[in-house]
């Protein structure tokens, strides 16, 4: 159980964010989803979280602005007393051939996916280390291990967030702290909305159905918890067969 101990989620206000916010309170954890959705959203979410017996706080913010993040994250400790589990969830796309590619469109994705990954991990390795334990999980993609055509740009900050989160689990293993990553193929979210279209694509995937956010959120949340205490440093694939 994580009763008492306190979870951040970035991009926890919809999608494999959300569902993982809800996994994770429904085990006992407080929950503090960093979002960048409309506040009501964000307020949908904190409802249902203590709905289930947990704490439960939203902050709207940017985790690809260095100090915005660690001012974020030095106020829940404040308010909470510690953090004990972190899930980078944050992400967005900017989908367009490189040929196309603008280079803003190239610096968004990096900044989100990957530097805000590392913003987080950067500020809340202080508190970790003082405590000598935690759990990061990191969301990376299918993406990041095998490319895709039209996301030079995601799949470059998957890939990203795969080193990123080897070279944290070796860096913080010896201070009791955990760090390892999904990566998930193609799940039914509002950033795959236009994707659970084509049946084509659909047909690529050998289980021939997309997966779903709380299928993901499972996995984030074995991870996060003592059920995995002997696992660090693993990229584990929720793909449905597409990168086999």
């Amino acid at each position: 159980m994580l009763n008492g101990k306190t979870a951040v989620v970035t991009g926890g206000g919809s999608g494999i964010g959300r569902a993982t916010a809800l996994k994770l309170a429904a085990d006992g954890a407080n929950v503090v989803i960093i979002h960048m959705d409309p506040e009501e959203k964000a307020a949908e979410v904190v409802g249902e979280i203590e709905a289930l017996g947990a704490k439960a706080k939203a902050v709207r913010g940017d985790v690809s602005d260095f100090e915005a993040a660690k001012d974020m994250l030095d106020q829940i400790v404040e308010e909470f007393g510690s953090i004990d589990i972190l899930i980078n969830c944050a992400g967005i796309t900017r989908d367009t051939l490189i040929a196309r590619m603008k280079e803003e469109e190239f610096d968004a994705v990096i900044g989100v996916n990957l530097k805000g990954t590392f913003n987080m991990i950067r500020h809340a390795t202080p508190y970790f280390m003082k405590q000598r334990s935690g759990s990061i999980v990191n969301v990376s993609s299918v993406s990041g291990i095998i490319g895709n055509p039209g996301q030079a740009n995601y799949s470059t900050s998957k890939a990203g967030v795969i080193g990123l989160t080897k070279s944290t689990a070796k860096e913080l293993v010896s201070r009791g702290v955990r760090c390892n990553a999904v990566a998930p193929g193609f799940i039914a979210t509002d950033m795959t909305a236009n994707l659970s279209k084509n049946n084509k694509l659909v047909d690529m995937i050998p289980m021939k159905r997309m997966g779903t956010a709380e299928e993901v959120a499972d996995l984030i949340f074995f991870l996060a918890s003592d059920a995995s205490s002997y696992i660090t440093g693993e990229i584990i694939k929720v793909d449905g067969g597409v990168a086999i």
